[in-house]
């Protein structure tokens, strides 16, 4: 099983390594040509239109996104679809090229999920080693896109079931996310390197503070995650033909870009994330901006992450919050940046290590404050619907079986009532999750 796992897992890792290289460099160009070219933004609603009739002919399970990819894991259903890959990187790209604000995290994990269950059908893998892989798969995808192999390794882990990392997918999972990002590197991207904040001593007044930052940032996390799910759900609702919706969409994405009269909130925005660990005079609306670009992106059906979004509304968030504190700018930017993602995703533990290996070990105690107070706040939501939960964030018996954060009516940090027909692996809930 040793040689199995190391084999694998460094083969998912390759092409985990080797897509993430393609989709970077891709993501790079198209943002080039962006910037070289504003016009290309007013052509969002037609490219919407053009994407939306794509995936509604040929999209199929495919539109599921990273739900599919967690749900997989599971269930353990039909292969995640080899077309995901291709389909999610080009979806991606021209949602950036046209100034959709996006992320990359998603379509790497969905890259990486896709090419992990081929690995694993193509190598005959009984139910718990596919499982494994998967996880491997989302942990290469991610730790590969940001260049944090270790975040990936544990990110693959913990984001699976709330609350619960799956030790039995570490091995493949690390190997997965050391490999592709030793293979993106090696191939010539570079990733983003961020200032690195100077050092806090922890104190009682220095807690304090953090702990009042936690509050800020899990009510930034409620306010995202609940706007971008009530806007997909309505959109849905209202308007079920996915074209139209998405046409819609790149027309609000555009008016909002002609409202605020700057580039600043389209694509990924990572000069807006370096400009917040600098600068003391960040305007207090700039989290609110970039918030406001990614729900309606993201609600409205255009292909991404949400990392990188967050990471910007974060990281001037926290600047914000510093500011209003008095905590350093670079460190309040630091901490904000992952611990917003992490309460949003539930993985506080994930990003926390993340933070470290984007901007030294120095932001540690800061960060793991900050996201596991904010992570217990946000309660029983995030932004992958598909993830189970086993037990109360705030404690509590374990539950007879795992539920599905989408069937679950919460409050903040509140009982967990689940509704008639609660999903999850029925009574199996710890058997190989991974």
């Amino acid at each position: 099983m040793l040689g199995q796992w190391l084999a694998l897992g460094a083969l998912v890792g390759v092409v985990c390594g080797v897509a993430s290289a393609a989709f970077l460099w891709l993501l790079e160009e198209a943002t080039r040509l962006r910037e070289a070219n504003g016009g290309l933004v007013y052509a969002l609603p037609l490219a919407g239109w053009v994407l939306g009739a794509v995936y509604a002919r040929w999209g199929g399970p495919v539109r599921g996104g990273n739900n599919l990819v967690l749900e997989t894991v599971h269930t353990g259903d039909a292969q995640v679809p080899l077309r995901m890959a291709p389909m999610v990187l080009v979806g991606t790209v021209l949602t950036h090229l046209f100034g959709g604000s996006a992320g990359r995290e998603g379509t790497a994990v969905q890259m990486g999920g896709s090419l992990a269950d081929w690995v694993a059908h193509r190598f005959r893998a009984g139910a718990d080693l596919r499982r494994e892989l998967l996880a491997a798969g989302i942990a290469g995808g991610f730790g590969s896109v940001f260049g944090t192999p270790v975040a990936g390794a544990v990110f693959g882990l913990e984001v699976v079931v709330v609350g619960r990392l799956g030790y039995e997918a570490l091995l493949p999972a690390l190997v997965a996310s050391v490999v592709g990002d030793v293979v993106t590197r090696g191939l010539g991207i570079q990733h983003t390197v961020y200032p690195v904040p100077g050092a806090l001593p922890l104190s009682v007044t220095v807690i304090g503070k953090w702990l009042v930052f936690a509050v800020g940032v899990a009510a930034v996390a409620v306010v995202f995650v609940e706007g971008l799910h009530r806007l997909k759900a309505g959109m849905e609702k209202r308007v079920p033909w996915l074209p139209l919706r998405m046409a819609m969409g790149g027309t609000a994405v555009v008016m909002l870009w002609l409202w605020v009269g700057t580039d600043a909130y389209l694509g990924l925005g990572v000069p807006g994330i370096v400009r917040a660990f600098e600068d003391p005079g960040l305007p207090v609306s700039v989290f609110a901006w970039k918030l406001a670009f990614t729900v309606v992106t993201l609600g409205t059906g255009f292909l991404g992450g949400e990392v990188t979004p967050l990471f910007f509304i974060g990281a001037s968030l926290g600047n914000v919050l510093a500011r209003m504190l008095g905590l350093p700018v670079d460190l309040g930017a630091a901490v904000g940046m992952a611990a917003l993602f992490a309460a949003a995703a539930n993985t506080p533990l994930a990003l926390s290590i993340m933070a470290v290996e984007l901007v030294g070990a120095g932001v540690l105690p800061h960060v793991m404050i900050v996201s596991t107070v904010a992570y217990v706040l946000t309660g029983h939501r995030g932004i992958y619907p598909a993830q189970r939960i086993g037990r109360r964030k705030d404690g509590g018996p374990v539950l007879g079986r795992w539920v599905p954060l989408r069937e679950l009516e919460s409050t903040v940090p509140g009982p967990i009532t689940a509704r008639p027909g609660d999903g999850g692996p029925g009574g199996q809930g710890d058997q190989g999750s991974g």
